[in-house]
């Protein structure tokens, strides 16, 4: 590592406010781009970002106080480049709680890129599906989740500047990016279904029983991620589309074990037709943003 890199590294940041602008400050020095779209793209969804024209790739590692992804399919370095004509910044891979990271560390990403004047997120994810009609494969626009993890990125004291003490939200996944997004994929015949996302904390895959019970309560899919980049970003006043693919069934579905690598092998089956989805949606947002 340079010196200069190490030096970006011991930057005494007091706040949470001012790491994510060190970390901001930091990503623009690498790039004259100024994206106002950022993706999180789960596991095994991290190819899109491999598309990008004129990309600056910015590993984890190097970024002031990022923190760094270790789960398998996430390759951990943000790109910044362009859809199109549209300028982005996207995620290739996220970090969980599961990895021993606390809701505020994995919040942080959403945290740097509210000080990158981002104004719409799109958060992809592999999801269990639950309900019966979401099919391995499927693509499914999140309309709502339940935050089965325990633990808020909002926990203790709140800094203004980012956002109010108790942040509404009734309309966490943006109503409107929703319906683009189901819009376009039924007229390009991508089937998309619509659905609530229920959180854990994972690492362990669900029990027969605790499917049972999210079920009951109202869940349409599973995972382990996403809800608490969600609530930074309403937080922050960041516009939210979420997508999950469903890459297994939940445990109790089907009789067979659950592996992470089915997970990887079906993202990487799937990874055309989300590709060819966020390359209709992307400029409809962006239009949204004007």
């Amino acid at each position: 590592m340079s010196p200069k890199r190490k030096a970006a590294h011991k930057i005494n940041c007091d706040s949470e406010f001012d790491r994510a602008e060190a970390a901001s400050n930091f990503i623009f020095a690498k790039t004259d781009l100024r994206p106002q779209i950022a993706l999180v793209l789960g596991s095994g969804l991290g190819a899109f970002a491999g598309e990008f024209e004129s990309p600056s790739q910015i590993p984890y590692t190097e970024i002031p106080h990022f923190p760094r992804s270790t789960a398998i399919g996430h390759a951990g370095q943000l790109v910044v480049g362009k859809v199109g004509d549209i300028p982005v910044a996207g995620m290739q891979g996220r970090v969980h709680l599961y990895e021993g990271y606390s809701a505020k560390d994995v919040a942080f990403p959403i945290r740097v890129f509210s000080r990158m004047g981002i104004k719409a997120v799109i958060l992809t994810n592999a999801a269990g599906g639950i309900k019966s009609e979401f099919v391995q494969g499927q693509l499914v626009v999140i309309r709502d989740h339940i935050n089965l993890q325990g633990v808020s990125p909002l926990t203790g004291p709140n800094d203004e500047n980012f956002g109010p003490r108790f942040p509404d939200m009734t309309t966490a996944y943006d109503r409107r990016f929703r319906e683009i997004t189901v819009g376009e994929g039924n007229r390009n015949r991508i089937g998309l279904y619509e659905g609530v996302y229920a959180a854990l904390p994972g690492p362990s895959y669900e029990t027969p029983a605790e499917i049972r019970y999210l079920r009951t309560i109202g869940a349409d899919l599973v995972g382990m991620s996403t809800v608490p980049e969600v609530i930074a970003a309403r937080h922050s006043g960041i516009r939210v589309l979420g997508i999950s693919c469903v890459t297994n069934a939940a445990a109790g579905i089907l009789d067979q074990p659950l592996d992470h690598k089915e997970v990887l092998e079906t993202a990487e089956r799937v990874k055309g037709q989300f590709i060819a989805l966020l390359r209709i949606v992307i400029p409809r947002i962006a239009a949204e943003l004007d």
